[in-house]
């Protein structure tokens, strides 16, 4: 609001043109909150009052468990954050063995040692997050219980594909190589390569410059903004 009355004072027209885009970025879809199998889009605004609130969200955007301010960082550790989102995703129901192990091994049969590795895990996964909820077994597989009640939330991307990630990054304005992209996303330089493809075949982002040289930037106005333009602070609990 304040940038839009400082461009009416200036009479520059580029100027307004410019903040009214920004204001309509800041008014697009910035994540996704995904409770009991139910999905909404929410705005930037509604990213931050959920983040502040007193309740359980596993945080696929940073790969957070999170209750407030306090938090456990799982981004390292993706064994582990596969298999806590995907029983938040079905809190307060079960997910079988049979599911986690595919989901967060990758294998398509699945033996002995799978689940004894995936034993071990959800050990690990519990001993992590016990301030913030509880892991239990069921006779078909394992569920997740916020220890302060109520549900768990998960806040994911808009839309759930590589391409998601590397369009919240080029959202920043600023123009970017493709290696910088892979170390900001901790991917391989070859995966983001390929997602810079199919977002530059679809007409989203577009690039200037040959060889080492070539920066890449969105074609257009994102389709959604960013929560890195949230702060990010937490107590690691």
């Amino acid at each position: 609001a304040e940038a839009r009355a400082a461009a009416v004072r200036s009479g520059i027209p580029a100027l307004r043109v410019e903040v009214e885009k920004a204001a309509r970025v800041l008014d697009e879809p910035a994540a996704r909150l995904i409770t009991r199998g139910r999905e909404r889009l929410l705005r930037l605004d509604e990213v931050a009052t959920l983040l502040r609130s007193r309740v359980l969200v596993v945080d696929a955007c940073r790969r957070v468990v999170r209750l407030g301010l306090a938090g456990v960082p799982l981004s390292t550790r993706p064994v582990l954050f596969a298999l806590v989102r995907a029983l938040a995703e079905a809190s307060p129901g079960d997910v079988s063995r049979e599911a986690l192990v595919a989901g967060a091994f990758g294998a398509r049969r699945i033996d002995g040692s799978h689940r004894a590795r995936l034993r071990v895990e959800i050990g690990r996964l519990r001993k992590l997050t016990a301030p913030f909820l509880d892991i239990g077994a069921t006779k078909g597989g394992f569920v997740l219980r916020p220890r302060s009640g109520g549900v768990v939330h998960v806040l994911a991307w808009p839309e759930d594909d590589a391409g998601a990630a590397v369009l919240a990054l080029l959202s920043d304005g600023e123009a970017w190589t493709s290696s910088a992209l892979a170390m900001a996303l901790g991917g391989s330089a070859r995966t983001v390569q390929r997602s810079l493809g199919e977002l530059a075949g679809a007409g989203k982002v577009q690039w200037f410059g040959l060889g080492r040289a070539r920066r890449w930037t969105l074609a257009t106005v994102p389709e959604f903004p960013t929560i890195l333009l949230l702060p990010p602070p937490f107590e690691t609990g």
